[in-house]
């Protein structure tokens, strides 16, 4: 499983996650950064990222066309990169239950 970050989160949670979620992208890294959430949306479908974020906007997204791309909404207001780090390698066997999962869309990290 790889993720896709959204610009509002770090571009080292890319690298700093490798170990558990390997290949995963920044969107600033990879050419999309302030790109359009379609834009984004379509290049994580067509190339099986998890998209991953802190704002509503793809979680809206998936509510509305399902999945792919599954999505992670992080809950948190404002908090360190490496909190945001430790959350989700705290939730590395949950996340890949709800990638694992087909019926899951979306999942919300709070």
């Amino acid at each position: 499983m790889k993720f896709l970050f959204d610009e509002n989160l770090s571009p080292k949670l890319a690298v700093n996650l490798n170990d558990v979620f390997p290949d995963s992208k920044h969107v600033d890294r990879i050419g999309l950064g302030g790109e359009s959430d379609n834009v984004v949306w379509e290049y994580a479908k067509a190339n099986g990222y998890v998209l991953i974020s802190k704002d509503s906007d793809f979680y809206d997204k998936s509510a509305l066309f399902g999945h792919p791309p599954k999505v992670i909404w992080i809950r948190r207001g404002n908090c360190s990169n490496k909190t945001i780090e430790l959350i989700l390698r705290n939730k590395v066997d949950a996340i890949q239950s709800f990638n694992n999962d087909a019926e899951l869309s979306f999942m919300q990290i709070l």
